[in-house]
């Protein structure tokens, strides 16, 4: 299979979260048939549902001629190896790994929808997005650059990372 481009988004709220995504990229470049490209700063983001823990995220552009499912499998491999147990939807986490988008692929199953769906409305994926794939079109239409700065800032929700300052 061809190798093509992916953007995933890395998160963690539980333990060591910079350590975890620093162990989350190693883990992706060492995969088979997988090359990390570009790895955005770090960004501390309010967190979405339940858990009142903030999140630290980051998106990877990776090289792979893997499927979006075996891509899939691997990821929840590198959750598993970090601590993540099957649980509450939007709860707190040790390391989650979304896929953003695989080349031009489209997938909708029950489990996996690349692009991900909602990536466009999402300040924490969007603002990690513009460090390393400004020009990308989450919706198909609007660039992440565009995206954001259409939306209101709000430090609160989305900021660098600066080592818990």
């Amino acid at each position: 299979m061809n190798s093509r481009k992916a953007l995933l988004l890395l998160g963690a709220n539980l333990g060591d979260r910079a350590a975890a995504l620093r162990r989350a990229v190693a883990g992706l470049n060492r995969l088979e048939g997988c090359r990390v490209l570009k790895a955005s700063r770090l960004y501390e983001t309010a967190p979405v549902g339940p858990s009142d823990k903030p999140y630290l995220n980051q998106a990877v552009e990776l090289l792979t001629g893997r499927t979006a499912t075996g891509l899939l499998i691997e990821a929840k491999r590198l959750e598993a190896a970090a601590g993540r147990r099957p649980g509450l939807r939007w709860g707190a986490r040790p390391l989650d790994v979304d896929i953003l988008a695989l080349g031009r692929e489209r997938v909708r199953t029950p489990w996996l929808s690349v692009p991900h769906p909602a990536t466009a409305g999402r300040a924490f994926a969007l603002a990690p997005l513009a460090d390393i794939a400004p020009a990308f079109k989450p919706d198909g239409r609007r660039a992440v650059r565009s995206l954001l700065s259409a939306m209101k800032p709000d430090p609160r929700i989305v900021k660098l990372w600066r080592n818990g300052r």
